[in-house]
């Protein structure tokens, strides 16, 4: 069995909040905070899912709608799990969700140098349309603004 099919995906609950500050805190150079966490529970505008391995939280993502456009604000994966198709896991489902929920157009910033992220977006249809100049700090870098339009 792979690990994937050990995956269970749910909707992020308030008793993974301290879990997922620390995975911030590993992965993110401007990671949000237990408080930033919790004040997306009960907005329902925001999806937010973890993808949990043997009780483990092993990666996040959600994303905020605006009507018919998403921002999916964050996808994150353990160091440890990378590379195993966690990510692909976690953006089908907020995707699947998003579209759902009548959502028609997806947008998102990516770090340019982020050659795996950009082709993670990249697989499910996501192009760049443009350029945050200077966009992250630490270190500082620009964004690459991509979206995946339904035609």
């Amino acid at each position: 069995m792979q690990l994937v099919d050990r995956i269970t995906v749910r909707p992020m609950q308030e008793g993974d909040v301290k879990q997922l500050a620390q995975l911030e805190q590993d992965i993110f150079t401007d990671p949000w905070s237990e408080q930033n966490l919790l004040d997306l529970l009960g907005k329902d505008y925001c999806l937010y899912y973890v993808a949990v391995y043997e009780e483990m939280i092993i990666g996040f993502a959600g994303l905020v709608r605006m009507d018919t456009e998403a921002d999916i604000d964050r996808v994150m994966v353990k160091k440890d799990f990378r590379g195993k198709g966690v990510s692909s896991i976690l953006m089908g489902k907020i995707l699947d969700e998003g579209t759902q929920l009548g959502v028609r157009d997806f947008t998102l910033e990516v770090r340019a140098g982020n050659e795996a992220a950009i082709g993670l977006y990249s697989k499910f249809g996501f192009q760049s349309e443009g350029i945050r100049p200077r966009f992250y700090s630490k270190p500082t870098e620009d964004a690459l603004i991509m979206w995946r339009r339904q035609a």
